[in-house]
């Protein structure tokens, strides 16, 4: 008996194609992966510093809003009217309507 001929066909050029495609998709995929996941995280500690920033910003309006009444009480207008030689006569005030 004689030997067969064992014929080696090579991968058609789509199916070259297609081995590329899925070389660069494996290889791809984890870089993509770890990339975007770095990104959110920058973006969450962004995020995070902010809100720090927003609470700072919070509590400095609080306080001023405080010292605003403080400034405003009617004490407070009264100890200045008389620091100026002014007082409170009712008689004096007028109420005008629109």
């Amino acid at each position: 008996m004689g030997r067969k001929k064992v014929i080696k066909r090579k991968p058609s050029k789509f199916a070259k194609l297609i081995y590329t495609l899925a070389i660069i998709l494996v290889v791809s995929f984890p870089v993509v992966s770890i990339a975007s996941k770095a990104f959110v995280s920058k973006l969450n500690i962004d995020v995070e510093k902010l809100k720090k920033e927003v609470e700072k910003h919070e509590k400095t309006n609080q306080s001023l809003t405080m010292k605003i009444n403080e400034l405003a009480s009617l004490e407070n207008i009264q100890e200045v009217a008389k620091e100026y030689g002014l007082e409170y006569n009712n008689d004096n005030i007028k109420v005008v309507m629109k």
